[in-house]
């Protein structure tokens, strides 16, 4: 006799140029309600994998790592914050979610769901204006602060924000990132783990070339395109479709996660695939995008491109974002350099999808860099809601 199906509450958002499913905690089923393999196994079904198929045909994911992601909320337990986020990265091809980073796009939609969902004090939500919605990132520590745009005492998704990546318009969220490196006692140690702005990666069988090692909004591989083979104006297909080039590019993430601190073998890199991302910075020159629209070069200070879940992103993770605001922020990264090096407090990055801003705040004391937020902006709107159901 096979056990009914049960139903979840649970919101399908968009966030930024992400998709992901919402849950409050406290709606989940009591075992799922703490960490461990019972949490796991329900997100992992509601998501549809693994899949060997990679479709997510009987799930809500998406089978791409933009769309393969779940989100838990909760009032915050944390004194001055609203809400707890805790995010997960399910993997689609092996039953795994990785819960060791944050997800920039997806923070844009937490807000929202928190004000809508009764997390956030009544005596908080203006009738029409901005909500300052305090966030507590769980899963790396950090606070985030989103300011959601109100009307009528409700969140206001409807706007002209255009956002490259995303088909069409909404209200604009405007994201800080308060202090996005790592604590000093913090995993994988300072802003650059290696006390350097620029280190030697020596990748075998890859090669050896700079590489700016760094720990802001989320660990984060940089190194030149030209110093592996491309110009930095690539779109998915001319990464995606060479297996070997992807096998490439784990493997020097593998090394760089080593050399950052965050694994202690190569091994252990498969087991934190969302975390660190690899991106190739260049120059700005003149490109195609995704849609078909054309980039100047002088609309844009710099070229870059990542990887996520072992694939080159269509647009540009939010979280990455962070980490190329703050690289770009101080002079002698790899980042910096791309845009042409001096005082960068804003850059323009050009992704695959279009461009994106980027501010972030950049001081040295004793020596070292320290960045009080990165600033940009997003948007989200839920195109779902009720309850999912998954077999019990």
């Amino acid at each position: 006799m096979f056990k009914p199906q049960i139903r979840i509450p649970a919101t399908y958002m968009r966030g930024g140029t992400s998709k992901g499913v919402f849950f409050k905690l406290d709606d989940l089923p009591v075992a799922a309600q703490v960490p461990g393999a019972e949490r796991d196994a329900l997100l992992l079904r509601v998501i549809g994998s693994p899949d060997p198929y990679a479709k997510h045909t009987d799930g809500m994911g998406g089978a791409t790592s933009s769309t393969s992601k779940t989100v838990i909320l909760s009032k915050s337990t944390k004194a001055n914050h609203d809400v707890d986020y805790l995010f997960g990265q399910v993997a689609i091809d092996k039953p795994f979610i990785d819960w060791s980073g944050n997800c920039g796009n997806l923070t844009a939609a937490v807000g929202a769901f928190a004000i809508s969902n009764g997390l956030v004090k009544s005596d908080r939500i203006p009738h029409n204006g901005h909500c300052v919605v305090r966030i507590w990132q769980a899963n790396i520590g950090k606070t985030i602060i989103a300011h959601v745009p109100v009307s009528n005492g409700e969140v206001q998704e409807t706007g002209d924000f255009e956002l490259d990546g995303v088909t069409f318009p909404a209200a604009e969220v405007q994201i800080e990132f308060l202090n996005p490196a790592a604590d000093e006692d913090g995993e994988g140690g300072a802003m650059f783990p290696t006390g350097n702005l620029i280190d030697t990666l020596d990748v075998p069988g890859v090669g050896s070339f700079p590489a700016t090692l760094i720990n802001a909004g989320i660990p984060t591989i940089f190194v030149n395109a030209a110093d592996i083979g491309y110009s930095g104006s690539e779109l998915q297909d001319d990464i995606n479709a060479d297996s070997a080039a992807l096998a490439r590019f784990e493997t020097i993430r593998a090394y760089g996660a080593l050399k950052m601190g965050l694994i202690e073998d190569i091994s252990q890199a498969a087991s934190r695939a969302h975390t660190p991302k690899i991106a190739f910075v260049a120059p700005p020159k003149d490109y195609q995008a995704s849609s078909g629209k054309t980039v100047s070069a002088d609309s844009i200070n710099l070229l870059v491109r990542a990887l996520s879940m072992g694939k080159l992103h269509h647009a540009m993770m939010g979280t990455a974002a962070v980490a190329i605001g703050t690289a770009a922020a101080i002079p002698g990264t790899l980042v910096n350099q791309a845009a042409g090096g001096g005082d960068k407090q804003t850059v323009v990055f050009g992704h695959p999808s279009g461009t994106l801003r980027v501010g972030a705040e950049a001081i040295q004391l004793d020596g070292q860099w320290q960045v009080s937020k990165a600033i940009m902006s997003r948007s989200a709107r839920v195109l779902m809601e009720g309850w999912v159901r998954v077999p019990g």
